[in-house]
């Protein structure tokens, strides 16, 4: 008696065959996973995406900077930094640059003078240090920085923010700063690592001095040191600033922030990851919810072929094949629309598309195992027909 064989070739052509009879039916089943794999590969496509730009900004601007601000006393007020804070740090040892900025409290800015006190836009005028811009790694968009000849007379420099509530975007304005005609030299930058550049109209020290009464101690002082001493700078700043009261002194490093802002949206990544699992689970459930269906309306077919000869396991094989194609079907589309989603999304935000090969193909290799599970119990069912009650049918 001979053994009725099926080549693997011929098994995948029924599977397909199986698919092509219902085609919007298999394109509905295949959708869920589709929707599944797409959140899934689009969810860690942009977060790699989000860290390379972190990385890459972190890069560019550097680790190594400190800011320095005052603490509070035992009493709860608010302290103050020495004025000779820029000069103490830069005695420690590693210290590479220093540089500061101090709020002129009740001087404010407007587009002229027939503005009300009170619209002052949420900006705040600072007076700055010449090595400002190096320090925090800030640029000048637009016209020029503060020099030595410039700080000495009524010149001021807007940050991004300003400039923009300002209705500023030329160098060469005339700005009302507390009373005095200053004329704006430069727009600077969005800055990353110091934000309160962002809202600041930024005045010379020798002209805050003459025209506002600066006493010359700063509010908010720079620090950049090299890599390996960071730490070791950081713990030694405030003894140095303030040696009998070191708890006025509050150091922190911006980068920090960044990362942290990495890992939250990390975390983030994550619940989003958890969500197209759901999304692929009950999309898996769709596929064996129609290959159930499936088996109940071809079980004419099923006694037709085990009269022919066909075995169990064939017909298993041909059910739990015809799964796992439907599976891979939608595993396919969610992984091309997926990348094509981290691509877009990834261009409007400026960032670098990064998505290694191996997570749609990890992707795609996930919906294959959906496939096969969702497709076991049909398979079984299939092949527990007898030939006779599924012609009978």
């Amino acid at each position: 008696m001979q053994i009725s064989k099926l080549r693997n070739i011929d098994v995948l052509k029924l599977g397909w065959h199986g698919l092509r009879a219902h085609p919007a039916r298999a394109t509905l089943s295949a959708l869920g996973v589709a929707i599944g794999i797409a959140a899934m590969v689009a969810v860690i496509g942009l977060s790699m995406s989000s860290q390379a730009s972190v990385q890459q900004q972190l890069a560019a601007l550097g680790t190594n900077l400190l800011t320095v601000t005052p603490g509070e006393s035992f009493t709860n007020d608010e302290a103050e930094l020495p004025e000779d804070a820029a000069a103490r740090a830069g005695r420690i040892d590693g210290v590479e640059q220093v540089s500061w900025i101090a709020d002129l409290q009740g001087v404010h800015a407007y587009r002229n003078g027939f503005i009300s006190e009170g619209e002052t836009n949420g900006l705040t005028v600072r007076a700055a240090d010449q090595r400002l811009l190096e320090a925090t790694s800030t640029t000048v968009r637009q016209g020029s920085w503060l020099d030595s000849a410039t700080q000495r007379y009524p010149t001021a420099v807007l940050g991004a923010t300003a400039a923009q509530r300002l209705g500023m975007t030329q160098s060469g304005a005339q700005l009302n700063i507390g009373g005095v005609q200053h004329s704006v030299i430069g727009i600077l930058a969005p800055s990353a690592l110091a934000p309160e550049l962002n809202t600041s109209v930024l005045v010379g020290d020798t002209n805050a001095r003459e025209q506002f009464g600066f006493s010359g101690a700063p509010t908010t002082l720079f620090e950049r040191s090299h890599d390996d001493v960071v730490d070791e700078v950081r713990t030694l700043l405030p003894s140095t600033l303030k040696p009998q009261h070191p708890n006025e002194v509050s150091v922190s490093r911006p980068s920090d922030g960044l990362a942290a802002q990495h890992a939250i949206d990390t975390v983030f990544t994550g619940l989003l990851v958890g969500v197209g699992s759901i999304a692929l689970l009950v999309g898996g459930i769709g596929v064996a919810n129609i290959m159930v269906i499936t088996v109940m309306e071809r079980r004419r077919d099923i006694g037709l072929r085990r009269a022919l000869g066909a075995t169990r396991a064939h017909i298993r094989r041909q059910f739990l094949v015809e799964a796992v194609l439907l599976a891979a079907y939608g595993g396919v589309a969610g992984a091309a629309l997926g990348a094509g989603c981290t691509v877009v999304v990834a261009w409007i935000n400026g960032w670098i598309p990064t998505m290694p090969l191996w997570v749609p193909a990890v992707g795609i290799l996930v919906t294959i195992v959906v496939g096969a599970i969702a497709g076991v119990l049909p398979a079984l069912k299939a092949a527990a027909m007898s030939p006779t009650a599924a012609l009978a049918a």
